[in-house]
């Protein structure tokens, strides 16, 4: 039977570590079984075994990083032959000498070898020859994940998305100075990700910001009325972003060249409206992604995010939750925070900062009056999108937001 190989469980997984085999060497393994949980680059994940069998040979022990593709265990018959060596070619016995006076035989030439076998198409799964075939990747550049190498829709994706290669590479930073009365603190799994992908973000990406103002005072008065009807009904309250979010789907449909990604020679206009909402966790940041958003009610979007929030703070938020997105939401607000601007999440093209709804003085129909303020952030990909495309997708949002009815249409 093949080797088990660290797996690919999320598009941005680079390598893995196995923090705890869930079987053990001579352990009977049946299709399905979890053999191991493997730390991500997003979560904590379980790894399932593809055939029925006997756990072998561990191969990599737990604590253990390694890159994806890596053999990790082997699940074998049972008769133990995976812990035999591989047999040592038979050594030929030293011919006797000839006799002085007869010629060395010239040696029987050797036969030619084999005609190589003519190559084979890469083993995929039909899915992932469709993906491959609409996002233009040569399904011959391509690690497969699956099971026995085969390529999946994450091995696609992850293709397409992945940057072009930098002419030159930057000189690294200089290591910083250890005080005496510092304290070294290991980077989690969550954080040395998120420092590799944000760096490589600012450095290819090049990012622009604009900032809008929303008069959010109907919206925040909306919320508190809808809040009040969905609790009498039985149902979960919504939160402030719950109807950012909403409105931010709306806006994107109606501004398709916003829901982007850059693809070298191309862009990658996505059909759905796939939002990520940035979520901090212990020991990083993760972002679940909210699929079809703009098909989705305000309560399904406030259900659903509480849901894979809660369950990406507890590390069982699965991989394909945290993947696929096309555009961010990050909101600091919660901390008082007014005004930010944020990183891009690469492969997208944009990411909307949202800051506090804070209380300002405006003039309204003449006369000064507090309003309730709510300032909106987008960093974009200038590759991808220009100046005026994002202006005018932040001019429809906030008019949006300053029209809350308009919302839930």
């Amino acid at each position: 039977m093949p080797d088990i190989t660290m797996p690919r469980l999320s598009d941005t997984m680079a390598d893995g570590v196995i923090t705890t085999w869930r079987k053990q060497q001579g352990d009977p393994v049946r299709s399905g079984d979890v053999l191991a949980e493997i730390e991500t680059d997003k979560a904590i994940m379980e790894l399932e075994a593809y055939d029925d069998g006997v756990l072998e040979r561990v191969l990599v022990a737990e604590g253990e990083r390694v890159p994806i593709g890596t053999p990790i265990a082997v699940v074998g018959d049972g008769s133990g032959s995976a812990f035999e060596p591989a047999p040592q070619a038979a050594q030929p016995e030293p011919a006797p000498p000839a006799p002085a006076a007869e010629p060395t035989p010239a040696p029987t030439p050797a036969p030619a070898a084999p005609a190589p076998a003519p190559s084979r198409r890469p083993p995929a799964s039909p899915l992932a020859r469709k993906i491959a075939k609409e996002l233009g990747v040569d399904l011959a550049g391509v690690s497969g994940t699956g099971p026995n190498g085969r390529i999946i829709r994450a091995d696609i994706e992850a293709a397409a998305a992945a940057p072009a290669p930098e002419p030159a590479t930057p000189a690294p930073a200089p290591a910083p100075v250890v005080a005496a009365d510092a304290e070294e603190v290991p980077l989690t799994t969550l954080q040395r990700v998120a420092a590799k992908r944000l760096t490589e973000s600012k450095q290819q990406a090049p990012h622009f910001y604009l900032t809008a103002a929303a008069d959010v005072t109907e919206l925040v008065a909306f919320r508190a009325g809808l809040n009040e009807t969905l609790q009498a009904a039985g149902g979960p309250k919504v939160s402030l972003n719950d109807l950012v979010v909403k409105a931010v789907a709306a806006v994107l449909r109606a501004h398709p060249a916003v829901n982007v990604s850059f693809g070298g020679d191309l862009l990658l206009r996505h059909r759905g409206i796939h939002l990520g909402v940035a979520v901090a966790v212990p020991g990083g940041l993760l972002v679940p992604v909210i699929r079809d958003a703009d098909r989705k009610s305000v309560s399904e979007i406030a259900a659903e995010g509480r849901d894979k929030a809660v369950r990406g703070r507890d590390g069982t938020l699965r991989a394909d939750e945290m993947s696929g997105g096309t555009f961010t939401i990050s909101n600091l607000g919660m901390f008082g925070v007014e005004q930010f601007a944020a990183v891009i999440n690469p492969p997208e093209a944009a990411i909307l900062a949202v800051g506090a709804a804070t209380e300002e003085v405006r003039v309204v129909d003449g006369e000064f009056a507090a309003r309730r303020i709510l300032r909106v952030t987008l960093s974009a990909d200038h590759r991808a999108i220009d100046g005026a495309t994002g202006a005018a997708f932040l001019r429809d949002l906030t008019a949006l937001l300053e029209q809350p009815l308009r919302i839930l249409a």
